[in-house]
């Protein structure tokens, strides 16, 4: 069970594994949202992610008999991480099954831990099945990386440290995939104050538990869809699920978009690199409808591969208005192009890419296509910039992006 004892437990072999990431006040999150935010960055535990609790817990207390046969599980990468530094640690085989989907980093990050990988199947959910499979066929002790109360025990280890740091913390939120982290983390929390409340996070394109909680059964849905991949789980754990049902007093669902705005928010104010189901907790910021509270955010990891971050910098950009691309339709003859860049330079604007296409039209001398990237300071410069263009009598329209501007 998830009892106290097991909680102590856990944080004393836990001790010496761990890195120690104390809480971070957050000026910039404090200000927008008139209350005192505290980050937990988990990003920056060893593995770079919080599952490492959990899985060394885990594995500490098997047998000999069930570390002689060797482990498996199933992982999106974070628990796999876990799973195959702990396994390194106590000189065990360790055989993890990923998704195909999931990030380069977090594969190769697994194989230098020492583990064997296998790549199968387009979700989490498809790589568990693959993996009990094996479990069968093989003899291998599986360890599931969320439905397991000794795992769960282990994750809920954060909200000791949370209390250290921060006695009087009134709102932890904890990112939700299939129940582990917002299992332990609540049941502790409220076995240390029965007042704090916990809120879990899901994304709306995986939101597994918040569906299983309104119909009070376990809910598995049809597809996930989400760019938080650590959190792409469709069915939650039915072990746990009584302990989130019991200890966790809300779910705020959070659409992909949000994410982007919230890693840039973490990049430029907090000069932190944090994955997407890990930002989940920072989106979810702006929908507490609560003043002057101390509120702990909870940063589960921060394994992303580098064209991920590429692709969300990119994205993110293209939201703020910071980077957007039009189009200009103008005649055919010398000095466009110049009457073009000038306007530009004297709204400050700052050119990326041109894209000069004479063959648009079939008479060229009628008009010629101009398709310009800009840098700019956000969208009321933007919207100066097309105005501008379009007050002069130049036929300008907003337009997605043909290529990265990288």
């Amino acid at each position: 069970m998830l009892n106290l004892d097991n909680f102590k437990d856990a944080r004393d072999i836990l001790q010496n594994v761990l890195y120690k990431t104390s809480l971070i006040h957050s000026k910039h999150f404090s200000k927008i949202t008139n209350n005192n935010i505290y980050l937990k960055p988990e990003n920056m535990q060893v593995t770079g992610a919080y599952k490492i609790r959990g899985a060394y817990y885990k594995v500490s207390k098997l047998t000999d008999e069930q570390r002689n046969v060797g482990l498996i599980t199933s992982s999106a990468g974070n628990h796999a991480q876990g799973i195959a530094y702990a396994a390194q640690l106590k000189n065990v085989k360790a055989t993890i099954v990923m998704p195909t989907t999931t990030p380069l980093t977090k594969v190769n990050n697994t194989k230098d831990y020492g583990a064997e990988v296998i790549l199968y199947g387009d979700c989490y959910d498809d790589a568990y099945n693959y993996a009990l499979k094996l479990s069968a066929e093989k003899g291998y002790t599986f360890i599931h990386p969320f439905n397991d109360l000794e795992v769960a025990t282990g994750q809920g280890t954060i909200a000791y440290e949370i209390f250290k740091d921060l006695p009087d913390v009134d709102i932890i939120l904890v990112p939700i995939g299939g129940g582990g982290l917002a299992a332990g983390v609540s049941a502790l929390a409220k076995m240390i104050n029965p007042n704090v409340k916990v809120i879990g996070v899901e994304p709306v394109g995986a939101c597994c538990m918040s569906e299983s909680v309104k119909a009070g059964k376990i809910v598995t849905l049809k597809k996930v869809e989400t760019i938080a991949d650590g959190v792409a789980v469709k069915t939650p754990g039915d072990i746990i699920f009584p302990y989130v049902q019991q200890n966790i007093d809300d779910i705020i669902e959070i659409d992909d978009h949000e994410l982007i705005d919230a890693f840039l928010d973490m990049l430029e104010n907090h000069k932190m690199l944090v994955e997407n189901a890990g930002l989940l907790t920072i989106a979810a910021l702006k929908h507490l409808d609560v003043k002057n509270k101390n509120i702990v955010s909870i940063l589960s990891g921060g394994n992303m591969d580098v064209l991920t971050v590429a692709s969300l910098v990119q994205h993110g950009l293209f939201n703020r208005g910071r980077v957007f691309t039009f189009s200009i339709q103008l005649p055919d003859r010398p000095g466009e192009l110049q009457n073009v860049a000038k306007i530009i330079a004297e709204l400050k604007g700052n050119v990326i890419k041109l894209e000069h296409n004479q063959f648009v039209n079939i008479n060229r001398n009628s008009a010629v296509e101009l398709i310009v990237t800009l840098e700019s300071f956000g969208h009321d410069h933007k919207d100066k910039i097309i105005n501008t263009f379009l007050d002069l009598g130049y036929a300008a329209t907003l337009v997605l992006p043909k290529s990265s501007i990288f």
